[in-house]
């Protein structure tokens, strides 16, 4: 479940150590500046542009040799910079960010190839709930890392109290069992599971839609190599963009063929409609068409909205988790 990539435990970045991580196998690229890019779940189509700029050649092309490395449930991506083991890594959610930029670790955010945060809540359908609105008293499944995340913003717009919260172990069971219940959810995954598993089409609310400011799936660079190397970090930014660009309105099958090999648990009909709803909702690109975007008024926003609830202090500098450098035009 892919909630379970919001976890990180930003003071895990003092530590030096970690776990090696499985590192997928790619097409031979001519020799070119090293780089390991780690994700933050298996292989998967909400990374398909990433393999789709390393299966056409676009790192290369840019003077890298890319590594993608596999994230999974237990891999912590700002450990991985942190300690050195990885150069770039994906970032899921914009509290990580604010995480880094709290605790004043080097490690900053350059580009956010979704536009969207793909987080849903999943409800019963013919049960009454039509908005997320309607939610208001029912019991919601949710994992540690969403309580003190979305949760804060779902309390603050629509007046959830903490009494519905129920405990989430990444399983449809509890879910499925009562009706009354919601569950938290990527739009890209549990919707589908849910439907294949129990022959149901539930209602599905991205919150998005209803006003929620965060990104998704940012590039995360460390302040070292953003100083001793920002080309490369521009070159991966813009052969990103570019792979995401060609895996939702191109062909998509030379990133399918990598992310099937890497991850042998994965199946085509997943991916398939994983990279359709991802062009559906508008996970990726903007309103206005554009990729990999970012803006001080949107963080401005989430920052807004998290602090308000407590989250972090007002006084906080949070855009010390972030830099638009890379972003060409700059984003406004």
């Amino acid at each position: 479940m892919k909630a379970l990539r919001s976890a990180v435990v930003v003071l895990a970045l003092a530590l030096a150590a970690c776990s090696p991580a499985k590192q997928d196998a790619a097409p031979k690229a001519s020799a070119g500046t090293p780089v390991r890019f780690a994700t933050d779940w298996r292989a998967e189509a909400e990374q398909g542009g990433f393999y789709e700029a390393l299966a056409e050649g676009e790192y290369a092309r840019r003077g890298l040799d890319v590594k993608i490395i596999q994230g999974g449930p237990g891999v912590n991506v700002p450990q991985l910079l942190a300690a050195g083991s990885v150069d770039l890594g994906i970032g899921s959610d914009s509290f990580i960010v604010l995480n880094l930029a709290q605790e004043k670790a080097p490690v900053k955010a350059v580009a956010a190839l979704f536009q969207k945060d793909p987080q849903v809540l999943i409800a019963h359908p013919d049960t009454g709930v039509n908005t997320i609105a309607d939610l208001k008293g029912h019991p919601i499944l949710l994992g540690d890392a969403s309580i003190t995340g979305f949760w804060v913003w779902l309390k603050a717009k629509f007046g959830f109290t903490d009494a519905q919260v129920r405990k989430y172990n990444f399983n449809n069971g509890p879910f499925l069992a009562d009706k009354r219940a919601a569950q938290e959810g990527y739009i890209t995954s549990e919707p589908y599971t849910i439907e294949k598993q129990a022959g149901l089409k539930p209602k599905v609310f991205l919150l998005a839609d209803y006003g929620y400011p965060g990104y998704g799936a940012m590039i995360l660079a460390p302040d070292a190599l953003i100083a001793k190397n920002p080309a490369s970090v521009k070159a991966f930014v813009e052969a990103s963009i570019k792979g995401w660009q060609d895996y939702l309105n191109g062909d998509p099958k030379p990133a399918d063929a990598l992310i099937l090999k890497a991850n042998p648990e994965m199946t085509q009909d997943v991916l398939d409609q994983a990279r359709s709803k991802l062009k559906t909702y508008g996970i990726v690109e903007s309103a206005d068409g554009k990729t990999g975007e970012m803006s001080d008024a949107r963080w401005q926003a989430f920052f807004d909205m998290a602090s308000s609830q407590g989250v972090y202090p007002k006084t906080l500098d949070y855009k010390q988790g972030y830099t638009l450098q890379f972003l060409a035009p700059p984003a406004k």
